[in-house]
């Protein structure tokens, strides 16, 4: 597998997210089209686009970004609940045909606003066993014809998409990016998910994780492909080593002054709770990876941040590499220079 070096787009309601510039037009057309065009110039795959209810429906603006750009990947993310699985299937499949095969998308099983579009939270059991029906249903509706599935979460009875997913080499659908840390994640993931996407944590934690998920497999009877990994995570790169720190560090204070708005994602998941809980073994582990930005309100992939120069980030992503990290879901604020930044300087190094 090819490294996949993405990015992350913000389409948030509110301007500023996580330290970016605040304009009038943060989410408009031009700007999101800006920063998805720049990611193509600057050597990039193409960017996450996250969801929550609130924001700009994370769907339709990887439609209209996919429209304007020619190489763009957008990798959607969606939640079972908001989404029937045939719904997604169809949708996916026919933005898939539409670009010639450049949709991933990224399942969300995470707490969210449920009630205001007449979901049911239920509880984790609940939450995940329904995931693992939605991939099992959205998976065969992309891979097979006149689709028959009942299960205790969803029911379709012969079921075709049509536009077909784009087949080529070894793909056979969009890949489907999956993310938890808790049990109930880790056996969604390891018997359904085509990648499983791990937050900023130390080496020995992602090491132990992957063994594990691996073995789960194993145990569980997996039968697609082996499981690919994936690491979200924020990147200050800077042109010198001491550049990176001092503006890291400069950052946090800002934040811890209330200069940056906490962010409203900070829930108590298993995972998020795991990065949080990295503060309590140092401000920095393993080389360069910062822990303080969660304790002044970093949540989700702005918990944990890697600082340094493009050769220090590079060296450490390299790292996560060995390990088996073949998926790059990296970001810094304010957005688009950082694209422009990243890509010029960090990424020559991690195809290198």
């Amino acid at each position: 597998m090819n490294l996949q070096l993405l990015w992350y787009i913000p389409n948030q309601a509110q301007p500023g997210h996580r330290g970016d510039a605040v304009t009038a037009d943060h989410n408009s057309l031009e700007t999101l089209t800006t920063q998805a065009r720049a990611l193509e110039e600057h050597g990039w795959g193409g960017a996450l686009i996250g969801t929550g209810w609130g924001r700009p429906d994370t769907f339709t603006v990887a439609t209209a970004l996919a429209a304007r750009t020619t190489t763009f990947q957008p990798l959607i993310a969606v939640r079972p609940g908001y989404w029937q699985p045939a719904q997604l299937a169809s949708a996916a499949a026919t933005l898939d045909h539409l670009t010639g095969g450049r949709v991933l998308i990224n399942i969300v099983s995470g707490k969210d606003d449920l009630a205001a579009y007449g979901d049911r939270e239920g509880d984790q059991a609940h939450r995940y066993a329904r995931t693992r029906e939605f991939l099992r249903i959205v998976r065969k509706l992309w891979t097979e014809e006149n689709v028959t599935y009942r299960g205790e979460h969803f029911t379709v009875t012969g079921s075709t998409v049509v536009p077909r997913t784009v087949a080529r080499d070894d793909r056979r659908h969009p890949r489907l990016y999956f993310g938890g840390a808790s049990e109930a994640a880790e056996r969604v993931a390891a018997t359904e998910a085509d990648v499983q996407l791990f937050w900023g944590e130390p080496l020995d934690d992602v090491a132990e994780r992957i063994d594990r998920l691996k073995r789960l497999g194993e145990k569980l009877g997996r039968e697609l492909p082996p499981l690919e990994f994936g690491l979200r995570v924020t990147t200050v790169v800077r042109d010198t080593t001491g550049q990176a720190w001092a503006d890291a560090e400069a950052k946090v204070a800002q934040m811890a002054s209330g200069g940056i708005a906490r962010d409203p994602n900070r829930f108590t998941a298993v995972g998020q709770q795991r990065l949080l809980d990295l503060a309590a073994r140092g401000d920095v582990l393993d080389d360069n990876l910062y822990t303080a930005p969660g304790k002044v309100g970093g949540g989700g992939a702005g918990t944990t941040w890697l600082v340094g120069s493009a050769e220090d980030v590079a060296k450490s992503l390299r790292k996560y590499q060995a390990l088996g990290i073949t998926h790059f879901v990296l970001s810094d604020t304010p957005y688009l220079p950082e694209i422009k930044r990243q890509g010029d300087l960090l990424l020559p190094l991690l195809r290198g």
